[in-house]
Order: C-alpha cells, then structure tokens, then sequence
C-alpha cells in the first residue's frame, strides 16, 4: 500500500507566524496561520484538513460497504465539523460531526443505519480519530 505525505513549514512565533502546508500529491498548498485555526483568518487549518480528510474516508468507506452487500449509491455527501477547544493548558479536538446525505436505491433506513454505523467505527480515519468523540447523523433521500 502507498504512503501519503503531506508536510507543513511554519516561520515565526505562535501568534504572529505563518505556514504553508502542501499534500504530497500536489493537489493543495496553502497558508494556515493562528488566525485561520483560531479566530476567522484567511487560509487552512490543520482540522479543517483533518475535517476533509474524515468526511472523504467516511464516504468511501461507506461506498465500499454499501457496494459488498449489493447496494449501488448514487451519491454520499458528509460534512465534517471538527471542534477544538482549550483543554487545561492546550488545546485538543474534542468532538467531530459527521454530517452525511445519501441516496442509495432499494435500502431500507435500517439497513442504511446499520451500514452507515460501520462506516463511521471502520473508516480508517476514524480508527485513527478514535481518542476522539465522533457522532453521525445519517439521513437517507428516497429516490
């Protein structure tokens, strides 16, 4: 299996410095400064990435499982909102939402539910998240 890279270069002090980060793939390179993780700052941030990262790995994941037990979705669409907050001197990412529309012919919202549940424990981003709270709500369109 391939290894992702991604790298990040930061210059100056915590609150007036500023980085760039860039996927190693060269699809993205971007600033993120103290201003864009912490306050309305313009430019990226490393849980808006994370953010990006779960929300794309939970879809496939759900693709590839909804796809074994023969279901064909038409489309999966999640929005991950990564919440960070002071935690004692630091600061931790304490909850992730995964927000997710889908439309996948001839499930039945249990089954959808049941799927979706999986997804979410399986997805290799959420193993890797697992010291963290991750909710989903799921809903299911009908076609």
């Amino acid at each position: 299996m391939p290894v992702r890279t991604a790298q990040a270069v930061w210059e100056g002090d915590l609150a007036r410095g500023k980085g760039t980060v860039a996927l190693g793939s060269g699809s993205y390179q971007g600033p993120y400064s103290f201003a864009s993780r912490f306050e309305s700052g313009k430019g990226t941030n490393p849980e808006e990435l994370i953010g990006a990262a779960h929300a794309g790995c939970f879809s496939m994941a759900l693709s590839a499982m909804l796809g074994k037990a023969g279901y064909a979705p038409k489309r999966i669409q999640t929005e991950a909102k990564v919440h960070i907050e002071k935690v004692g001197e630091g600061f931790k990412i304490t909850r992730i939402e995964l927000h997710m529309v889908a439309e996948i012919p001839g499930i039945d919202d249990k089954t959808f539910h049941e799927h979706a549940d999986a997804a979410k424990k399986g997805c290799p981003v959420s193993q890797a998240l697992a010291g963290t709270e991750i909710v989903l709500d799921a809903k299911l369109l009908q076609s």
